[in-house]
């Protein structure tokens, strides 16, 4: 970006010139180029499989000591309550009502979807994916080097990602060999040697490397803590980890022990990046963005035993806080104060938003996000929450929900009755107030309405 381009823009977003001090080397200093941007997005992880979240059971000491160095939030929410959609949202600025995609099923992003990617490398930067995608099929508009990423190695099926052992993944639009890797039946490796989220973590640190002197974005997307469903099936392991191990000697039942062992890996690929960063002079001028994309899952493991869901109630697949709420952390030294906490309510549809002027770019027009980039840099009070937050759901039958200010509302069926729950003294949704409450009532089932466009992949019946 130009330096005069770079400096009005810095200038229009400043309150009063803080911004602008936060953004800048010094008065008289070079300015510093955009920041590189990291966003990690884990896979089922809950709001309390951190133990900065309060989970005792098990460590996490690097995502942790990312909370001690950086912004922990406590009302951070998913797109959705599975993946597909969930990342929809984050990818594209858009909540469930309006996203393109708003369930698992295999419907891929569409040429006009405009994606942070693209955003971002409009922008300048490069940009990368590593790790699962599940917005478009092979030779589809929705694959990532279609919508905006320079390179991509991962999964594009999400049911393909199941199995953290299989034959082949996808380097950009190429199929690559897993040598070592051999599935019997599908999702059920036999062979296994080749373990997908450490090789992840190659790449991602790889990617890192070759684009330290300019801008990146990298969004790292492994498939820790998901089950493989199909192997649970046929063997009953539905967490695979190559070892139990720090947990082994722990009284759980086995597939706790591994669950415990793939968060505790993912906590140290996190930091690994973490380290990369310092040793190759990139930490102060990165933002890092660590959250999950859903609630946890019982596919193999059960949430109840470490508490995954944290105080909340619900889990994947529902829309009650424990399927939707997420944690999330954003380290950015020198920018983000250090161990601060914030109850500042948003979600997955601001990130892009947030990306686009981090980078100083604009993003698209009549998109559902708005950016939090104030909130991250400790002016929270300048900033209105949106007055509304959506979710739509289609398995099971047609779920909606919205927060609005601290009441939840929730119709956990198709013309279900409205459920309401006082988030500010029941955070875990066990008082229905909605008979005290006729207005909100009345101001929810409009916006069930209002909130919504009609998608002929998802009706709204």
């Amino acid at each position: 970006m130009p330096e005069t381009t770079r400096r009005d823009w810095l200038k229009q977003v400043t309150l009063g010139g803080i911004l602008w001090a936060a953004l800048s080397r010094s008065a008289t200093g070079a300015e510093q180029r955009p920041p590189n941007i990291i966003f990690i997005l884990a896979d089922d992880l809950g709001y309390g499989d951190l133990g900065c979240y309060g989970q005792t059971q098990f460590q996490t000491p690097n995502l942790d000591q990312m909370a001690a160095e950086g912004l922990r939030f406590t009302d951070c929410y998913a797109g959705s309550t599975v993946c597909a959609p969930s990342r929809c949202c984050l990818m594209t600025g858009f909540h469930t009502g309006h996203a393109w995609v708003r369930g698992n099923a295999l419907v891929p992003l569409r040429p006009e979807d405009t994606t942070v990617a693209e955003v971002l490398k409009k922008a300048g930067y490069s940009t990368g994916l590593v790790g699962k995608w599940g917005l478009g099929e092979p030779d589809t508009t929705g694959i990532p080097t279609r919508k905006g990423f320079d390179e991509f190695f991962g999964y594009l099926n999400q049911k393909h990602a199941h199995n953290y052992y299989p034959e082949y993944l996808w380097q950009n639009e190429t199929q690559i060999r897993l040598e070592g890797n051999t599935e019997g039946k599908p999702g059920v490796s036999t062979e296994r040697s080749v373990y997908t989220p450490e090789l992840f973590a190659s790449k991602a640190a790889d990617f890192i490397t070759r684009h330290k002197d300019h801008p990146f974005f990298l969004f790292f997307s492994p498939t820790i803590p998901h089950g493989n469903n199909e192997r649970l099936r046929e063997d009953g392991v539905g967490m695979e980890v190559p070892s139990d191990a720090p947990y082994s000697d722990k009284p759980w039942p086995q597939e706790q022990k591994n669950k415990a062992a793939m968060i505790t890996f993912l906590d140290g690929i996190a930091g690994r990046i973490f380290q990369q960063l310092k040793n190759l002079g990139l930490d102060d001028n990165t933002i890092v963005f660590f959250t999950s994309d859903n609630g946890p899952h019982k596919e193999g493991a059960d949430p109840a035993l470490f508490k995954s869901s944290g105080p909340f109630r619900g889990i994947k697949r529902d829309l009650y806080e424990g399927g939707i709420r997420v944690p999330m952390l954003v380290r950015w030294p020198g920018k983000i104060t250090p161990g601060t906490v914030s109850p500042f309510p948003w979600a997955f549809w601001d990130f892009l938003p947030t990306a686009a002027e981090l980078a100083g770019s604009t993003p698209p027009q009549g998109i559902d996000g708005q950016s939090i980039l104030q909130v991250l840099l400790g002016h929270s009070d300048t900033l209105k929450p949106h007055e509304y937050l959506y979710w739509e759901f289609h398995e099971g039958g047609f779920k909606q929900a919205v927060r609005i200010g601290n009441f939840k509302v929730v119709r956990p069926q198709t013309k279900a009755d409205i459920e309401i729950y006082d988030l500010s003294n029941d955070s875990s949704e066990t008082q229905n107030i909605a008979p005290d409450h006729p207005e909100i009532v009345k101001q929810a089932a409009t916006l069930f309405k209002s909130a919504r466009t009609e998608n002929p992949k998802w009706p709204g019946t």
